[in-house]
């Protein structure tokens, strides 16, 4: 009896929770109304915006309203994988109904769509050359609020012991200061105060008003959706891309480290593990583009610096945005761009993929094991990385945690590698094409389109759904939900 009041305690909560930020979902697909003004020949799609958004902020309200709890209830951070999962479900059934009745796509083509935009992936089954402006600020939008998460939206707004085990459960540990509340309004303030000076260069730089505001949105979250066909190619202007690629690693930097920047502490950002290697695998990855694939190409040797660079730059933030297309790389150039996209951007920032903290705590246990054999068996190595302003010690079971994950990440990419293939398209398209869906990239090659398959783009949404919120949270969350039902059965 004791355990079916708690358990009924701690899903009241959940379902408060989870009301609390669909609500702020809702206000937040009304926002692209605000654009019809300015373009008042819109005006009848505003429909598209007010019936879904006016359902979840009232879904939303009478969840918080009748289950908020009236006492603190702390949330593990399994609870709260439960209301990252199901706000994030509900969020992106919901935005795929103005594709739906704007756009006139199809219920697996929507999904397809609000999904991409709200994992910050970018990749597309919209012509976007066709696509009125409120759609396209609506996507943009999506980018925006999903990279900077959902759960950081609600904490900014709210506060309690819920915190940590909401942020945790997305993804998002690091702290800025030590109160959950502040740390999340700091990640908003930054996150803004990147939009708002993004917008105003690109601007500057040549950008119509429109395009330089959804751009901004979609480089500081990663995200890669555009509103031009080509991408950041339709500009042709260095100086574009060269502000586009400050904005790509900035949006890549963990918040943690981009906060430690401002407060002018660089002796903690030079010590950052993610740094050292990012150090490392741009400037490899460039020259390899350069030299293997771009002097091939293009004409000059600017236009092959400004590609390789770019698009170098693009793969591994895991942005999505490009200036050219890749119908004429070769085998090596796909290489580069798969090994990049598939390694991803920093832990706890927007971007997706493996994320580099991970990989860089594989490189080093490797490192830490050849060094043990050489030493004497009592030994002590000193096995730790500096996470912002603090000393992390990794232990055997983090070791192991990482190397789970990437086990895992290696599997749902060679299974998604495979269904691509088994419809007949070549394995390098395959290898490329899941690879940015996985990584949430958004660089294509040509497979995503209105009209592939269901299954692909099905497989593709899932895979972008796992690669956001990554696999362990999604899994233990369905895993939890199916052992607290099956109790609460036989209590009955």
């Amino acid at each position: 009896m004791r355990f079916d009041i708690h358990l009924k305690r701690q899903y009241q909560a959940i379902a408060a929770y989870a009301g609390f930020i669909l609500f702020l979902v809702g206000l937040l697909e009304l926002m692209p109304s605000l654009v019809i003004p300015f373009y008042p020949h819109e005006l009848s799609f505003s429909i598209g915006f007010i019936i879904p958004g006016s359902g979840l902020i009232f879904f939303g309200f009478i969840l918080w309203r009748f289950f908020r709890p009236r006492q603190p209830v702390v949330l593990t951070v399994m609870e709260g994988g439960v209301i990252v999962l199901v706000c994030w479900i509900i969020s992106c059934l919901f935005s795929a109904f103005p594709f739906m009745i704007i756009s006139s796509l199809n219920f697996t083509q929507a999904v397809f769509e609000s999904v991409s935009g709200w994992t910050t992936t970018g990749l597309s089954v919209i012509d976007v050359s066709k696509a009125p402006h409120c759609i396209l600020f609506w996507r943009s939008l999506m980018q925006l609020a999903g990279g900077a998460g959902l759960v950081i939206i609600m904490l900014s707004a709210i506060a309690g012991p819920s915190g940590p085990g909401l942020s945790i459960a997305e993804g998002r540990s690091d702290q800025l200061v030590p109160n959950v509340r502040r740390s999340s309004k700091l990640v908003l303030k930054l996150y803004i105060a990147y939009v708002v000076i993004g917008s105003f260069l690109y601007f500057l730089a040549g950008m119509p008003f429109f395009d330089a505001i959804n751009h901004s949105f979609a480089a500081f979250s990663t995200g890669g959706f555009s509103t031009r066909t080509d991408s950041i190619g339709s500009f042709n202007s260095p100086c574009i891309e060269i502000i586009t690629c400050i904005f790509m690693v900035i949006g890549n930097l963990n918040f943690a480290t981009a906060y430690l920047v401002l407060k002018r502490r660089y002796h903690f950002v030079f010590r950052n593990g993610e740094l050292h290697l990012l150090a490392i695998i741009i400037p490899i990855a460039f020259i390899s583009t350069l030299f293997g694939v771009a002097f091939a190409l293009y004409p000059t040797t600017l236009k092959s610096i400004r590609v390789a660079i770019f698009e170098t730059i693009s793969a591994i933030t895991s942005t999505g945005f490009s200036t050219v297309g890749y119908g004429n790389w070769n085998d090596f150039g796909f290489f580069i761009l798969i090994i990049l996209m598939l390694i991803g951007g920093g832990v706890f920032s927007t971007a997706g993929g493996i994320k580099q903290y991970r990989i860089y705590i594989l490189l080093k246990s490797i490192q830490w094991r050849i060094k043990q054999v050489f030493l004497p068996r009592t030994a002590v190595i000193d096995k730790s990385v500096w996470m912002g302003e603090l000393k992390k010690s990794i232990t055997e079971n983090h070791i192991t945690q990482v190397s789970i994950y990437i086990f895992i990440y290696i599997i749902c990419y060679v299974l998604g590698v495979a269904i691509l293939t088994a419809h007949g398209y070549s394995l390098r398209s395959s290898l490329f094409e899941f690879a940015s869906a996985i990584g949430t990239v958004g660089l294509s090659v040509g497979i995503t389109q209105a009209g592939s398959p269901p299954l692909i783009l099905w497989s593709e949404t899932i895979a972008m759904f796992l690669g956001r919120l990554e696999f362990i949270v999604i899994i233990v969350s369905i895993i939890k939900i199916i052992k607290d039902l099956a109790l609460f059965l036989r209590s009955k």
